[in-house]
């Protein structure tokens, strides 16, 4: 059994099945008894999740050697070996030294703790190209790290500064998607739109103008990306190339002016709205997502309010709520005026009610319209072949199980 096990985002995703291809290419296979498991501690409920799942791996499987990695992993290696009893821990980096790794344990049988401690000093760090023809949805990453620094967040901690991946690479791999059949391609990092930052003549806009102009590239779509790196450029390639996706996620965690000032933000909300606009200038129909953190320290019923507010001005099509998770080492965490924890679920729940009303109305701009899909899987519950639309419509119809991969119309309802 050779069994990845990824949590929390779509970059630790790709990593995994990036290293899945790489111990295949070496030689090892399901009859392995190995078991890879990518952490997350984006919030305290992920760090609690990542340690179960290993405890959980080796108790049901003694025999397995067990290998850890990710942002858990980067900040507390020695708890993962004893108290967690992993076999192999990585952290943020030598992560493509786990086959090496793996292939030491099988020989030493010792446990191996192989990270650094300085993310600062981290690299960029190429897993080649991955092209695993098992989905109609590629993602491809671009960067690692962050520099932001945000009050509430360990990320630049634990992923380290903002590092670029090869352009070359990049093209490569999306050519090589390509011709393995993908239509979509979701450009991704741990913060995407700093790519290019660390590297001369480079831009995010120009990777995602280069990357829309090869041949057979249908859809690019952006994972997230902030109000200040929308650039100029970028904004024209929205006006002007239609194989760019009618859908962006851009980040508020709040509308409050002073609740952003205390979370260390990059922007206001007077640049995020203006920003907003211009885009809409240019791509009128366009589904703008966001996530919000509710609960941040000192949070007000007034700065709330303003949150509420801001979104309705803003009109997203949805929310992705979270509510405010003290995180230790950050300067969040012993901030005055601590939220209780009834009053941030009562404020996840509000936004959620705004975000399902939001959605509902944004859907209903396109009801009659046929909308372009590419067939991803059929629906468990309706039992229709389903898939989403380039504005990220989640669409359905009474097609043939071959329609997997497909571009098809179906009409809003």
């Amino acid at each position: 059994m050779l069994k990845f096990i990824s949590l929390g985002c779509k970059v630790n995703s790709y990593e995994s099945n990036a290293l899945k291809e790489l111990f295949l290419i070496n030689g090892f296979s399901n009859e392995d008894n190995i078991v890879v498991i990518n952490t997350c501690s984006v919030t305290a409920i992920a760090d609690q999740k990542s340690r179960q799942i290993i405890r959980r791996e080796k108790r049901n499987n003694p025999d397995a050697i067990v290998a850890v990695m990710g942002c858990y992993s980067q900040k507390n290696a020695d708890f993962v070996i004893n108290e967690c009893h992993a076999d192999i821990v990585v952290g943020t980096s030598n992560r493509n030294r786990l086959v090496e790794l793996v292939k030491s344990f099988q020989k030493e049988r010792k446990p191996i703790i192989e990270v650094e401690n300085n993310p600062r000093k981290f690299k960029y760090e190429s897993f080649g190209t991955v092209a695993i023809p098992n989905t109609t949805r590629a993602y491809v990453k671009v960067e690692d790290g962050c520099n932001n620094f945000c009050s509430y967040c360990t990320i630049p901690y634990t992923r380290g500064v903002a590092r670029s991946r090869d352009k070359d690479e990049i093209i490569s791999e999306v050519k090589e998607l390509i011709k393995n059949g993908f239509l979509e391609f979701v450009i991704t990092g741990i913060h995407t739109a700093h790519y290019g930052l660390d590297l001369k003549g480079v831009t995010f806009s120009s990777l995602i103008e280069e990357l829309l102009d090869l041949e057979g590239l249908y859809r690019l779509r952006i994972s997230s990306i902030e109000e200040s790196e929308i650039d100029d450029k970028f904004i024209e390639l929205l006006r002007t190339r239609k194989n760019i996706a009618n859908h962006l996620h851009m980040p508020l965690q709040s509308g409050s002016p002073s609740v952003l000032k205390r979370m260390r933000r990059k922007y206001n909300v007077d640049d995020f709205i203006n920003k907003v606009n211009r885009i809409r200038e240019a791509r009128p129909d366009i589904a703008i997502t966001t996530d919000v953190i509710v609960g941040f320290p000192g949070e007000s019923e007034e700065e709330f309010l303003e949150t509420v507010n801001f979104i309705k001005k803003v009109n997203f099509a949805e929310l992705h709520v979270f509510p405010f998770s003290a995180r230790e080492g950050t300067p969040a965490y012993d901030m005055p005026d601590q939220v209780s924890p009834e009053e941030k679920a009562h404020r996840v729940q509000v936004l959620l009610e705004l975000s399902e009303k939001l959605k509902a109305d944004y859907r209903k701009k396109f009801i009659g319209q046929e909308l372009e899909v590419i067939i991803e899987e059929k629906n468990k519950q309706s039992g229709l072949m389903c898939g989403h639309s380039s504005n990220y419509l989640l669409l359905e119809d009474d097609l043939p199980a071959s329609s997997v991969g497909k571009i098809v119309k179906i009409k809003v309802r």
